[in-house]
C-alpha cells in the first residue's frame, strides 16, 4: 500500500478504508489531507478487488472543518485564482461511498459527509456548518448539497446561526442513513460496505449514476435516464446469474461484468 502522511488505507473483504489521521487538529482538512484523500479514493475506484469504500475519521472528530490557520492567510486574488476548497474530484468517484462520522463533522468536515453516498452516525456525532462565525460561508458545497438533504428551512438555520445538529436529528431530517452506538460505528460502517461490495459492481455503479442524476433533472429525464440504465443491465452476465440463481433458489456468484 502507498504510504500517506495524513490517513491510512486498507482493504478489508473487498471494501476500502481510508482513516483521516490529522488527531492534533481534529482532522482539520488541509490541502495536502485532501489531496492524500482523492488519491486513496481513486486508488479505490480504480482497483477491481474493490467494491465499496468507507471515509472516517477518529472517535472525537470526522473532521473539525477546513484548517483555518492554512486559509487564514488568503486573500482574494490567492483564494479565487488558488481555487481553495474544490474537491469535486470527490464527485469523479464511481464506487459507493460511506462516511463513518463520529464525533464533529463540522465546516469541510460536514460538507466532506455530504459528499458520501451515505453517512452512518455514531451517537455522538455533530454536524454543523459554523463559517459564518468567521466571517465566510460554506465553500465545498454546504449550501448547496444541505437544503437537497435536509430542507431549506434547516440548512438555511444551520447556515445563518451556526447551530450543530446531532446525530438523531441527522437522521431524522435526512442527513445521516443509520445511527449506531459510537463502540459500534466501525463496524456498522464495514458491514454495510460488505454487503454493498457483494452485489454486483455494474448494477452498484449504474444506481449510484441514477440517484445522483435524479438531483440534477427533471424527474422526466430522470426517469428516462433511468429506464436506459435498466436496460442495459440485461447485457450483463450478472444479471444471468442473478435471475438464474433467484429461479435456482441459491444465492447468486456475482463476476462484476
Amino acid at each position: 500500500m502507498t504510504a500517506y502522511r495524513y490517513l491510512r488505507l486498507e482493504v478489508v473483504e473487498r471494501v476500502g478504508v481510508i482513516q483521516m489521521n490529522r488527531p492534533q487538529v481534529l482532522n482539520a482538512i488541509n490541502d495536502e489531507l485532501m489531496q492524500e484523500l482523492v488519491s486513496a479514493l481513486r486508488r479505490c475506484d480504480a482497483d477491481p478487488e474493490i467494491g465499496a469504500i468507507i471515509i472516517g475519521g477518529s472517535e472525537k472528530a470526522f473532521a473539525a472543518g477546513a484548517d483555518i490557520g492554512a486559509m487564514a492567510q488568503y486573500g482574494f486574488v490567492e483564494a479565487f485564482t488558488g481555487n481553495i476548497i474544490d474537491w469535486q474530484a470527490i464527485r469523479e468517484i464511481r464506487k459507493p461511498v460511506i462516511a463513518a462520522v463520529s464525533g464533529y463533522a463540522l465546516g469541510g468536515g460536514c460538507e466532506l459527509a455530504l459528499m458520501c453516498d451515505l453517512v452512518v452516525a455514531s451517537e455522538t456525532a455533530q454536524f454543523g456548518l459554523p463559517e459564518v462565525t468567521l466571517g465566510i460561508m460554506p465553500g465545498a458545497g454546504g449550501t448547496q448539497r444541505l437544503p437537497r438533504a435536509v430542507s431549506k428551512a434547516k440548512a438555511m438555520d444551520m447556515c445563518l446561526t451556526a447551530r450543530r445538529m446531532d446525530a438523531r436529528e441527522a437522521e431524522h431530517a435526512g442527513l445521516v442513513s443509520r445511527v449506531v452506538p459510537p463502540e459500534d460505528l466501525h463496524d456498522a460502517a464495514l458491514e454495510i460496505g460488505k454487503t454493498i461490495a457483494g452485489k454486483s459492481l455494474p448494477s452498484v455503479m449504474m444506481i449510484k449514476e441514477a440517484i445522483n442524476q435524479a438531483y440534477e433533472s427533471s424527474l422526466n429525464d430522470g426517469l428516462r435516464f433511468e429506464r436506459r440504465l435498466f436496460h442495459s443491465l440485461f447485457a450483463t452476465e450478472d444479471q444471468k446469474e442473478g435471475m438464474r440463481a433467484f429461479e435456482e433458489r441459491r444465492l447468486p456468484v456475482f463476476r462484476n461484468r
